[in-house]
């Protein structure tokens, strides 16, 4: 790996901010405000797996799972943080969660039994993620309601003419 990659990316991230940042006040608490995931979480997250990997020659397993959640909710917080997202990104922890545990799962003895919390929190996580993603894009006032009335009716409309026709059929 080479040695200057951490400053790379640390240059990448400030540019970014500067990019992104809406008034020209600059200093070390507004990066450490704004990066805050970048600098502690994610890192601590990429150590437990350099741990499993590198440092416990793959004996050490249940690195992965807290290595998981912390990467994962690593990279919802910075996303958060960059877009002022927080009621939207929400879903995306326990979504971390079932990440740490399908490491688990992959890299571990491959029980079937942990696939069940991992599509749980996984199921959950994404069917929040579409409803507020949806919620957020019908609340606009000029297609909101008008929008919402007419897919139901299409969608009404569409459930009554299947039935129909699979009642047909089956005489």
């Amino acid at each position: 790996m080479n040695k200057k990659a951490p400053l790379g990316i640390l240059l990448i991230m400030v540019g970014i901010f500067l990019f992104t940042s809406r008034d020209n006040v600059m200093g070390p608490g507004k990066v450490i405000t704004i990066f805050w995931p970048s600098l502690f979480v994610i890192p601590l997250g990429l150590l437990f797996h350099w741990m499993y990997f590198y440092a416990t020659e793959r004996r050490g397993i249940g690195l992965l799972i807290p290595g998981g959640i912390l990467f994962g909710a690593g990279i919802v917080c910075q996303i958060s943080m960059l877009f002022d997202a927080w009621a939207y990104m929400w879903p995306g922890f326990p979504l971390a969660v079932a990440f740490g545990l399908f490491e688990f799962y992959w890299f571990g003895k491959r029980n079937r039994w942990m696939l069940v919390p991992i599509f749980i929190l996984g199921s959950a996580s994404i069917i929040f993620f579409i409803a507020f993603t949806l919620g957020t894009i019908f609340s606009f006032h000029f297609i909101g309601q008008t929008t919402a009335a007419i897919a139901l009716v299409i969608g009404g409309l569409l459930l009554m003419l299947k039935r129909k026709s699979d009642d047909q059929s089956s005489y």
